[in-house]
């Protein structure tokens, strides 16, 4: 992977040159560092490197746990060295990380009922049962923070022999 470096003039006061050789929010960058360094001379400035910035890796919640294990080691690698992602692992260490957001489903059982008007019994967090669910019947899957479920509460509730809509 080659990294090709751009540079660019900026002033003290946060300006960037641009091509007309004007002062602004607009940048004029090139890979020439020489050639910014002669107009930085000319106009005042200074030359900044540009450099990319490297993309942040998508990890499970579990691996995160790891990533964030190996910051307390005085020897990360050897933290993270072992699993069978150690590679992701590290690259997440150096470049930075997101967790990915656990995906949630509407839960339900299509109940009998002509084809025209089909009864749904849908699944629902109750509200005066904490840590319960319960049971509407509706016409149609709401959608609603209260009808969301993960896979691990799908599991925990029982409901994995009923339909899920992501």
């Amino acid at each position: 992977m080659s990294e090709e470096k751009l540079y660019a003039v900026k002033n003290d006061e946060g300006e960037w040159l641009d091509q007309d050789r004007l002062w602004g929010p607009g940048t004029w960058a090139t890979p020439d560092k020489d050639e910014r360094e002669k107009v930085a001379k000319c106009y005042g400035g200074h030359v900044v490197a540009l450099v990319e910035e490297p993309k942040k890796v998508v990890l499970t919640k579990e691996q995160a746990e790891i990533v964030e294990r190996a910051h307390d080691y005085d020897n990360p690698a050897g933290c993270i060295s072992g699993y069978p992602s150690e590679k992701l692992l590290m690259n997440a260490y150096v470049n930075g990380y997101t967790v990915e957001k656990e995906k949630k489903y509407l839960v339900y059982t299509e109940l009998g009922g002509k084809q025209k008007n089909k009864l749904f019994a849908q699944a629902y967090r109750s509200s005066i049962y904490p840590g319960t669910i319960s049971w509407i019947l509706t016409n149609e899957v709401k959608s609603g923070s209260w009808a969301r479920f993960t896979e691990s509460e799908i599991e925990q509730y029982g409901l994995q022999d009923c339909e899920k809509e992501e």
